[in-house]
């Protein structure tokens, strides 16, 4: 088995091993941590190993071609979309972005380009109206563990991508998790979810950065107030103006705290109407 090297996580940035060394430690599994594929060394083990596929799923580093063609099957990858939509880094956090009403897992096969390799399986899963990043890769992952059992007994013939309707999710970069309230309600309801849990949506409060967890859109929300104004506030939640609607939070975080229900939340930290969050 091949995982990337220990990585810094958590709060206290301590490295931290991923769920594949995790669970090749607990079975005894032979284990290699490469800092990179292009050494020759690597190659030469994969290849004494002399297995018929090699099945990756969030990698995160680039496969060099000559390991690709190293198994008589090749390489199969399980992609978090419906390919060709969502080729990239993070599909997941893009399909709620664009505000997808399904997303799926594709089992294909993969060549020397992005996510471009044809296709073996694929399986579509709605997005529910209350699905973050995590719910909705649990789901995923839980469908590519199926979808690839399936690809290796069954060896389904490969069937091209149609590049044409290729979209690219890109890496998720933290400044796109701050809120921009001039938005509409809708939008920023998708945006936290989509960054939930990493980066976590933001915005700016007394000089302060305020992490939301959860929030719902509200129906029939005066459209007089300035984006970001806070129109209420109480233990069911804190309902902020936005371009267009409002928004009610109802998961909260301060700097260096909790997450927090409204009724927790406003119970330390008081926030009157008239309040305005920062874009």
């Amino acid at each position: 088995m091949l995982t990337q090297p220990d990585r810094p996580a958590g709060r206290g940035l301590k490295p931290q091993a991923s769920a594949v060394k995790q669970l090749a430690l607990s079975r005894q599994l032979p284990l290699s941590q490469p800092a990179t594929l292009k050494d020759p060394a690597i190659a030469a083990q994969l290849a004494a190993v002399n297995a018929d596929v090699m099945v990756v799923a969030a990698y995160g580093l680039m496969i060099p071609e000559g390991l690709l063609r190293l198994p008589p099957r090749g390489c199969l990858n399980i992609h978090a979309s419906l390919l060709p939509r969502w080729r990239g880094a993070a599909p997941i956090q893009r399909a709620i972005l664009a505000g997808d009403r399904e997303t799926g897992v594709t089992i294909m096969q993969m060549d020397a380009g992005l996510d471009t390799g044809a296709m073996l399986l694929s399986q579509p899963v709605p997005i529910a109206a209350d699905d973050t990043a995590q719910t909705l890769h649990d789901k995923l992952a839980a469908l590519g563990a199926q979808l690839i059992g399936r690809a290796l007994q069954e060896q389904p013939v490969p069937v091209p991508q149609d590049s044409t309707q290729a979209t690219y999710a890109a890496k998720i970069d933290r400044a796109e998790a701050r809120i921009n309230w001039v938005r509409p309600a809708a939008e920023i309801d998708r945006l936290i979810r989509a960054f939930n849990p990493v980066p976590g949506a933001h915005t700016t409060w007394n000089g302060q950065t305020l992490k939301i967890w959860r929030a719902e859109t509200v129906a029939g929300a005066p459209a007089t107030a300035a984006p970001g104004t806070v129109l209420q506030a109480g233990n069911d939640g804190v309902v902020v103006a936005s371009g267009a609607g409002a928004i009610r939070l109802l998961e909260l975080q301060r700097a260096g705290g909790k997450r927090l229900a409204p009724r927790q939340f406003l119970a330390g930290t008081p926030i009157d109407a008239g309040t305005r969050f920062d874009s």
